[in-house]
């Protein structure tokens, strides 16, 4: 008599084999699974099992995938997992027709079955369903991972979602949890009054700032269109025309570098409150913060690959005091651009292309500071060469009210109290493209003179803020990179043989 061999022990050919003949073979007999159009649950794994007290003894009906199948004899134990869980499924064949428990024999690991029975426990005490009639709603014709070292290879998981979120139910929790950090962050702007709105993402021309875009083509129009690098513009237009409190959760897109912190497209969300300013939107990042953190995490006090971060305190320094800080040069005391490249040389500080002493400044900062902003830390205060949309400070027209806020070494927001003034706006956008041109004589970069036009019709003092959803839910859910955090990363495509 020939061996049994469990079919997860053949090769995958064979595998993928069989269960194709067991599809041919249905369909022979009329029985084609995919012609299935619906099939009516009643309830889920969860429910059953957090109301069994009063469920026990009554009939339902559930749905999902098959996820284990053990017993060949008279009685068949299965997983079934739905939506909301795994049941154990009690299958015994003077329970239900001959023909049907047939069936349940043929069924492969990673079918899609309705099952009707009823809530019962069994003699060792596990919740399940016993099943009276089990119904294949679609056929699976690749075997799921092995089950007991499930989806591990990182860049397969990342390429196959689908599949690493039928092996691995904690990844399922991490975008369960991303949901609910994004309905959380909107109810919080919602309930300051904040509206929510959409801008375009298609535009018409790239503007002079650093970020690479990726270009497309209309072809109705026979125009060249940008995909958008931010949502800031649009939506201070709208509080020019008296929206005065906006905010967008907005798809970004940049043809830029990949990284666990970058991915091309990213989400953000961006806010505008008029007739407030940068120091409001400190309080504001702060305030959401705590709030979204103890709605999802239901604490302050939390780990982030074996960090401890403490949400509950926030430092507040000025650029010019965590370079002091961190570096031991001031440059309060730095007079002229000479003097600051003279500091940068003297510090094995990269020099930028352009070196004003601003732009050192900046270097600085990356250079000795960024890597030590471990706990919650709002740095303000930033050189007008790198904020060109923040208003000068009163009383240094060199700076900018202008802040980051940085956890774990990593910035995650950027604010300013943004700029009014039409003329001072239309001039930093000139020197902006003019200087992208001088760095990348190729670049079709141009002034938004639309919005320079906007603001000539009033723009009221207005505190702005951008941040990264897609960091805040790496903090949150702690995990290691932005890819862990999208459902379908950018990747390299495969060669068709490999794809094959």
């Amino acid at each position: 008599m020939a061996k049994f061999v469990p079919q997860e022990e053949l090769s995958l050919v064979d595998q993928v084999r069989i269960r194709r003949e067991k599809l041919a073979q249905l369909c022979e007999e009329g029985r084609n699974p995919f012609a299935q159009t619906k099939f009516d649950f009643t309830t889920t794994s969860a429910e059953i099992k957090d109301r069994f007290d009063e469920m026990e003894g009554q009939p339902v009906a559930v749905a999902g995938r098959l996820m284990s199948k053990r017993g060949m004899g008279k009685v068949i134990f299965a997983d079934l997992q739905d939506s909301a869980g795994r049941i154990q499924l009690y299958i015994k064949f003077d329970e239900m027709d001959e023909a049907d428990f047939e069936d349940c024999r043929k069924l492969d690991i990673g079918d899609i079955v309705g099952v009707s029975g009823d809530v019962f426990r069994t003699q060792r005490g596990e919740i399940s369903v016993r099943a009276h009639k089990v119904t294949l709603l679609s056929k699976a014709l690749l075997p799921l991972p092995d089950k007991f070292h499930g989806l591990t290879n990182v860049e397969t998981r990342y390429r196959q979602r689908y599949v690493d979120l039928i092996a691995n139910p904690e990844v399922k929790e991490t975008f369960v949890k991303r949901s609910l950090i994004l309905r959380e962050l909107r109810a919080f702007l919602d309930s300051k009054g904040f509206l929510e709105v959409d801008t375009p993402i298609l535009t018409p021309f790239e503007i002079g700032a650093s970020a690479r875009p990726f270009f497309t083509h209309h072809n109705t129009l026979n125009m060249d269109m940008v995909l958008r690098i931010e949502t800031e513009l649009y939506l201070k237009r709208l509080v020019v025309g008296g929206m005065d409190r906006v905010y967008e959760v907005g798809r970004i897109f940049r043809n830029e570098g990949m990284d666990p912190k970058h991915n091309p497209e990213f989400t953000t969300i961006e806010l505008y409150q008029a007739y407030t300013d940068f120091h409001g939107m400190m309080d504001l990042v702060e305030e959401m913060m705590k709030t979204v953190a103890m709605k999802v995490c239901g604490t302050l006090q939390i780990d982030y690959q074996g960090i401890p971060i403490d949400l509950s305190h926030w430092e507040r320094m000025t650029m010019i005091e965590a370079v002091k800080k961190y570096s031991g040069v001031d440059f309060a005391e730095v007079k002229s651009d000479e003097e600051a490249i003279a500091l940068a040389k003297e510090h094995h500080v990269e020099l930028p292309e352009l070196p004003t002493k601003g732009a050192i400044l900046a270097e600085f900062f990356d250079a000795f500071v960024e890597e030590k902003l471990i706990q919650p830390t709002f740095i303000y205060d930033y050189p007008v060469e790198n904020s060109p949309l923040a208003k000068r400070k009163p009383t240094d027209p060199a700076f900018t009210e202008r802040f980051e806020y940085f956890i774990n070494a990593t910035e995650f927001g950027n604010a300013f109290s943004e700029l009014n003034d039409p003329i001072d706006q239309k001039a930093r956008f000139e020197r902006q493209v003019a200087e992208r041109r001088q760095l990348d004589p190729k670049s079709n970069a141009q002034v938004d003179y639309d919005y320079v036009t906007a603001l000539e019709y009033g723009l009221p003092p207005t505190g702005g803020l951008g941040f990264g959803v897609d960091r805040l839910v790496m903090l949150l859910t702690d995990s290691a990179s932005i890819r862990d955090v999208l459902l379908f990363p950018t990747m390299k495509p495969l060669d068709k043989e490999t794809q094959k």
